[in-house]
């Protein structure tokens, strides 16, 4: 909702105030008045009159808006606008002012339990406005509002403080907690090289971040314009019934006439008229879809429209991508093969110093596993020492020697990389030290420094490199993009929820894919797949009447993404266009969260399904009761909106129900951190 829509809920609301002030002098001037003077009754029925001519102008504004732009909220605007005519013809001018007064405040309590949507909207982009401490040119550090920040600036998050847009963080080390934006109930840690979203929170460390992307263009500007662009999206019912409004509103026309005709009862006829104003069934899909949203954006979870939930629900087939989506998308450091007598200790710290020195995938890995082994604190000087035998001076560090390609981390943990390190292109890295020279890299490189190269163990499958030092083997590490954790757990509970077809389509290698697919029971592989050999594969199982759910994360997913009956782009990690094409993204890379789209779109679904009804049942129930004259048109106007009420409260379920989860899970997990 608009700010000018907004405002015209609140004039709307204070002219329907004006006149229930003039309505009630009139009502009070029947009931306390002298009953047998003439000018009083006539002065009642002014001050009635004047009520509904206060009302009547926004009523008569949207019928008249109406009959240009149809819409099933203008059914309601020209049905009581009809009522009003025909009160206003009989005489009943108290009637003519209470329904337009009735329906005002109905409206108004329907926007404002449009179940938070509106105002989550209005919270998340809360978060992006503050100040924030940024450091310029010459090192100063001023205070700025976080729309005067451009990618490249750098700015000072203190602990306690919010990240003010997405970036990476340059300096320091703390926890993050991402809840807001990814839905996830844990805090992340936090080092150099790591990114960071605009909106979450600092928890115990300053970190000086550099900032990536702004407004718009950063992760929470995304998700307030998917969640905005499908709040106005209209769901496949509503698109339904307007197609057949105009055939409704002759027949509520037709059924009025005939009360009229066979009951000569004016007011029934005009409780028929008010009783048709079809706002329970009108809310039915769209309170549905709005409380869908706003859930799944809870946990992270964005549908870019609101017709993507409806068909979720239909899924039976999953296509998934490996490389980024049921992997980590990165290499990893899998078995390491150490020569005998070598120090292993001391060997990792080599590797990990000539690794600093390069951005080669392999390179990365192996200093992320550095962090891992901890090796700052080892000597470094030792480290060459205890592979030689040899002491060794290795005297000051001198960085600059390293490249801008280095990789950023966090040296404090890690060590520092070799003054005279040099990369070569395709081969690997080598270093000269006053204990020899020492080299990690490929075969290619390794037998131009060492003697009779013993092999790489025959099981290594995939990416290996060598470690060498003064014409010594030291070992070998073996390198892959490893199963994402909670892998098996995601597939095994989409099995549970009945999507037992599967297909892993990679464009990697048939026995690394086919070596995953075993490690998570995934029966069809098709690898080295090309990316229109990946849409085929979707649009053969659309045509033998599968609803294929296609997930991925790159730039050879966009055909099959596109083509999918539902997909699902993990935004963490993802190319642009990939979360672009998709029709859900996932904040946060946790498959896991793919069975919960699931789950929600049912969920969202029985509960649309239900609104429909109540909605249709209690349009019925309230015409038929018009239509007998058991009730009159002020009557039918309080039902009408407890019906909407009523639809809007059983969609607030998903809600609530998405709260309970939520603390569930959030409790699992504090269950098993205690127990850890």
């Amino acid at each position: 909702m608009s700010a000018a829509e907004r405002r015209a809920i609140t004039r709307h609301t204070l002219l329907a105030l004006v006149a229930g002030g003039l309505l009630l002098l009139s009502l009070a001037w029947s009931w306390l008045g002298p009953t047998s003077a003439r000018g009083g009754a006539t002065l009642a029925q002014l001050l009635a009159a004047a009520a509904s001519l206060v009302v009547a102008p926004p009523v008569f504004a949207g019928a008249w808006h109406s009959l240009k732009s149809p819409s099933l909220h203008g059914v309601t605007d020209r049905l009581i606008a009809l009522a009003m005519l025909g009160a206003w013809a009989v005489g009943d001018m108290t009637t003519a002012a209470l329904l337009p007064i009735v329906m005002t405040f109905g409206h108004a309590l329907e926007e404002r339990s449009v179940l938070g949507s509106q105002e989550a909207i209005r919270a998340l982009g809360r978060l992006t406005s503050g100040n924030v401490r940024r450091v310029t040119g010459e090192g100063a550090i001023e205070e700025v509002p976080y729309d005067a920040l451009c990618p490249g600036d750098l700015v000072d998050v203190l602990p306690g403080a919010r990240i003010p847009a997405d970036g990476v963080v340059r300096h320091g080390r703390s926890s993050i907690d991402n809840g807001p934006i990814t839905g996830e109930s844990l805090p992340q840690d936090a080092g150099e090289g790591a990114s960071v979203y605009g909106g979450s929170i600092n928890l115990d460390g300053p970190l000086r971040v550099e900032i990536t992307q702004v407004g718009g263009d950063s992760t929470l500007g995304k998700v307030i314009e998917l969640m905005q662009r499908a709040e106005a999206a209209k769901p496949p019912i509503t698109q339904a019934l307007e197609r057949y409004m105009d055939a409704y509103l002759a027949l509520v026309l037709l059924i009025a006439a005939i009360v009229w005709f066979v009951s000569a009862n004016a007011s029934a006829m005009l409780a028929v008229i008010v009783a048709s104003c079809p706002c329970a069934l009108v809310l039915a899909a769209p309170s549905t879809a709005i409380a869908g949203i706003a859930a799944g954006a809870r946990r992270g979870i964005l549908f870019r429209n609101a017709a993507f939930l409806d068909k979720i629900a239909e899924i039976d087939t999953l296509v998934i991508d490996k490389t980024g989506t049921l992997t980590h998308g990165e290499l990893r450091v899998t078995r390491v093969a150490w020569q005998p007598g070598v120090d292993e200790a001391q060997a990792r710290a080599l590797a990990v110093r000539l690794a600093l020195s390069s951005a080669h995938p392999v390179c990365r890995a192996l200093v992320r596993e550095g962090e891992h082994w901890a090796v700052a604190s080892i000597d470094t000087a030792s480290a060459i020492s205890g592979v030689t035998g040899a002491p060794v001076d290795t005297g000051a560090v001198d960085t600059a020697a390293v490249g801008t390609g280095a990789v950023h981390t966090d040296t404090s943990r890690v060590g520092v990389p070799f003054a005279d390190a040099r990369e070569l292109r395709g081969l690997g890295v080598r270093a000269q030290t006053d204990a020899g020279v020492a080299v990690l890299g490929r075969h290619d490189l390794l037998v131009q420094h060492v003697h009779e190269l013993p092999p790489a163990p025959a099981d290594f499958d995939g990416t290996c490199a060598g470690l060498a030092l003064n014409g010594r083997l030291l070992a070998w590490f073996a390198f892959a993009d490893t199963l994402r954790p909670e892998a098996r757990e995601a597939l095994d509970d989409l099995r549970a929820l009945g999507i037992t077809r599967e297909a892993l389509v990679t464009g990697d290698r048939e026995s690394v894919a086919q070596r995953l697919a075993g490690e998570v029971g995934i029966e069809t592989v098709i690898a080295q797949a090309l990316p229109h050999d990946k849409l085929d594969y979707v649009l053969r199982e659309i045509d033998a009447g599968h609803h294929p759910l296609v997930v991925g994360d790159g730039l050879n997913d966009v055909l099959a993404i596109k083509a999918g009956s539902t997909s699902v782009a993990m935004g963490e990690r993802g190319i642009d266009i990939a979360v672009a094409s998709a029709d859900v993204v996932l904040l946060a890379d946790d498959l896991r969260r793919l069975p919960d789209c699931i789950r929600l779109g049912r969920h969202c679904r029985n509960v649309a399904t239900a609104n429909a009804a109540i909605g249709l049942a209690w349009t019925v129930a309230v015409i038929a009761l018009a239509a007998l004259g058991a009730i009159g048109a002020v009557a039918s106007a309080i039902l009408h909106n407890v019906g909407a009420l009523v639809v809007i409260a059983n969609a607030g379920r998903l809600l609530r129900r998405d709260a309970d989860a939520a603390a569930s899970s959030t409790n699992a997990a504090g269950a098993g951190n205690a127990q850890g």
